[in-house]
């Protein structure tokens, strides 16, 4: 029972890897200038509407999105080991 329980929270996802805004696993994680990851198309539409940030609701300074490239490939990995352990 135990064993069936580490695994099944090996199945979840890291918080690292949650979008803050879509909360699911992000697939195109980009810094903002809160220094806080997102999904792109989650934060380009919260910045359409808002000049705050999601996480902190404080005033961003810019809206300059840099892509988090070790951040998506973690996630490309983790995915990739999920897949093997189903099978």
């Amino acid at each position: 029972e135990q064993r069936r329980a580490e695994q099944d929270a090996a199945q979840e996802p890291p918080d690292k890897f949650t979008c803050p805004i879509t909360f699911e696993v992000m697939t195109d994680p980009v810094f903002a200038m809160d220094g806080h990851s997102y999904e792109r198309a989650a934060i380009v539409d919260w910045l359409k509407r808002n000049q705050t940030s999601p996480t902190t609701n404080m005033p961003l300074q810019s809206e300059l999105l840099v892509p988090n490239h070790n951040l998506k490939s973690l996630i490309t990995e983790w995915k990739e080991r999920q897949a093997q352990r189903r099978g």
